[in-house]
């Protein structure tokens, strides 16, 4: 979870290291979410320093808290280019999302289940020549 910020502290513009400590993230995302367009900053003066706005930090705290929820660059940058207007769009891709994060629940919770029942089995004592759980990783069943 990001750490909360209260968003008043970013009136003025920021340079690059306190727009990412604003943002909870370091200098190299800011870096790399420029690279890949999902972020472009205001350029100040002769000295072509980035600036960072309110508008940014949002949109960075915006992307890390789709990237916990398990959207990749990839599809932020879908959800990004997605109108407002068009909310069926941004809502199908969050449902196929979900039924992805569905499907990875199922195979991790049949993987705990055998992992369990391996550990269960394993009754060696330090043995290892002996022991069940290796005799099951070793098996056909186990593959």
């Amino acid at each position: 979870m990001l750490p909360d910020m209260d968003l008043s502290t970013v009136a003025k513009p920021l340079k690059i290291a306190a727009a990412a400590k604003a943002a909870g993230v370091n200098i190299q995302t800011l870096h790399y979410y420029e690279r890949r367009g999902l972020l472009s900053p205001r350029r100040t003066g002769n000295s072509g320093y980035r600036a960072y706005g309110e508008a940014e930090v949002i949109l960075v705290r915006g992307i890390k808290r789709a990237q916990a929820l398990g959207f990749s660059l990839a599809e932020i940058e879908e959800l990004l280019g997605i109108e407002s207007r068009d909310r069926e769009r941004a809502r199908n891709l969050a449902s196929a999302k979900l039924a992805e994060l569905d499907e990875k629940i199922r195979d991790l919770t049949t993987m705990r289940t055998a992992l369990s029942h391996l550990v269960e089995s394993c009754l060696c004592g330090g043995d290892l020549s002996n022991c069940k759980l290796f005799e099951d990783l070793g098996s056909d069943e186990a593959r």
